[in-house]
Parts: structure tokens; C-alpha cells; sequence
């Protein structure tokens, strides 16, 4: 993807189907990347899916933020269980019919109701404690799991926010504009989507980062060396809206 890709891929979001399923806002984002061989990727995505690339390369990401005002339908936050900090670790995908999307291997979240209920619907939440240290100038997350799968998994990373413009930046724009979700369910490929204003990205410098997260999620040794992109964003409000099935033939598209 060069920068003019990267470019049209902002203007504007597709359609969200309707109705809308939920509403949120993330908040206080902290973004590391890692390069990954895209072999690696490949057997940790739902089959009809094949990794996305870059330059040459597969993605894995690890992000901390703050979930605020979650809720089902369009404002209508839930009080309490729609507010937690949220860790997760992420792919990027793309299906047969062009579509680019990220896949979760987990999502660390401190309410254990919304744990139970997302895993119902298969989506891999870890119930963890975390903690958010912001002081206005760095912030951190850091988390450890407290039921299985991988119980005591831990992480903890910070940064200082920067000040220099990313949101137009080709790799941060891949990273970002990812307009929805790929997971699986009965054996079919089904895609989430989701919309929300253009990111407001900055550099950012890492501080610190001991995490088993990533190797939990399927890449061992990854995040034991520096992030190849470090970013912060203060945060978008977006909504989600009803899934589809991905329609199978043909190989996914780049």
C-alpha cells in the first residue's frame, strides 16, 4: 500500500448496515506494532481470510484504551458495565471479496459479565485486571489475566505522547482504517462492521514494554524486541453494525 492507497481509504467509511448494534467510544489509545512474517499470520485467522500486508509484511498489533459508554443500539450507554479498560491483540485480514478487517486473539477487559457474554458470542475476551496510568504527558497500561485460557498472563507498556501529525501516514492509516472485524462461527466466515470519524493519530516514544500477551495469542518472541510503530490517539466514538456472512470462492483479494 503507497501513501495515495492509504489516502483513499479515509474519505469515507462504508455504509454501516443497519440497525446499529452498539455504540461506543474509545478513549487514550496506545497503538504498538510489530512486523511479522505473513506465514506466521496465516494459520491464526479464520479460514477465508489470508493476512494483510504492508511493505512486504503482516501485522500484529498490541493496544490499551479505555472503553467508555458501551452500549447495545445508538446512546445507550450502560452504566458501569459499559466503562473498563480494554487491552487486546490483534491481526489484520483480508477476505475473497476485498475487504479488510482485523481479527482479535484476545481482549483483556476488567468486567467479568462482558467476558461471559462475549465469549457466548465467540469473541475472546480474557478476564484481567488493568490498570491505566496517565499523567497527561506518558501514559500506561498494564494487566494480568485472572481465568484461563493462559490465567496469570501479564503486560505492561507506556508511552510519552508525541506531538507530530500521523493521521495521514500510510502505515498508521493501514493499521487504523480497518472498517470492521473478521471472526468465525459455525464454520462460516462472517465479517462485523463498523464506522467511525478519521483517527486523530501522534508519535509516540515507548517507555517500557514486558508483555506475554502476544505470545499467548499464537506469536511467541515477537514482542520481546522494540515495536516497529509506536502511535497515540486520543480517541474516536463509533458504532458497529449487524454482522454477515463473508461469501466464500476464490482467494482473498490484496
Amino acid at each position: 500500500m503507497n501513501r495515495d492507497d492509504a489516502r483513499r481509504l479515509w474519505p469515507r467509511p462504508p455504509l454501516l448496515p443497519r440497525p446499529i448494534l452498539m455504540d461506543q467510544r474509545w478513549e487514550r489509545l496506545v497503538f504498538l506494532h510489530w512486523r511479522v512474517p505473513s506465514s506466521a499470520v496465516a494459520p491464526l485467522l479464520p479460514r477465508g481470510c489470508a493476512p494483510d500486508e504492508f511493505d512486504g509484511s503482516s501485522w500484529v498489533g498490541l493496544i490499551g484504551f479505555h472503553m467508555v459508554g458501551a452500549g447495545l443500539g445508538y446512546r445507550h450507554p450502560v452504566p458501569y458495565f459499559g466503562t473498563f479498560g480494554e487491552i487486546n491483540v490483534r491481526l489484520y485480514s483480508i477476505d475473497a471479496e476485498g475487504r479488510r478487517g482485523v481479527v482479535f486473539r484476545s481482549l483483556e477487559a476488567t468486567r467479568l459479565a462482558v467476558v461471559l457474554g462475549t465469549n457466548a458470542a465467540r469473541v475472546p475476551y480474557r478476564w484481567s485486571s488493568i490498570d491505566i496510568d496517565d499523567d497527561s504527558r506518558t501514559i500506561g497500561y498494564r494487566s494480568r489475566r485472572l481465568a484461563p485460557p493462559r490465567r496469570g498472563a501479564t503486560t505492561d507498556f507506556g508511552v510519552v505522547r508525541g506531538s507530530r501529525d500521523m493521521s495521514e501516514d500510510p502505515l498508521a492509516v493501514f493499521l487504523t482504517a480497518r472498517w470492521g472485524l473478521h471472526t468465525s462461527l459455525a464454520g462460516r466466515l462472517l465479517y462485523v462492521p463498523n464506522v467511525h470519524r478519521h483517527w486523530p493519530l501522534v508519535d509516540a516514544e515507548l517507555t517500557h514494554c514486558a508483555d506475554e500477551l502476544v505470545a499467548a495469542a499464537g506469536l511467541p518472541g515477537v514482542s520481546t524486541r522494540p515495536p516497529d510503530s509506536v502511535l497515540y490517539s486520543p480517541g474516536v466514538e463509533t458504532q458497529f453494525g449487524k454482522p454477515y456472512v463473508v461469501l466464500s470462492g476464490g482467494s482473498p483479494k490484496h
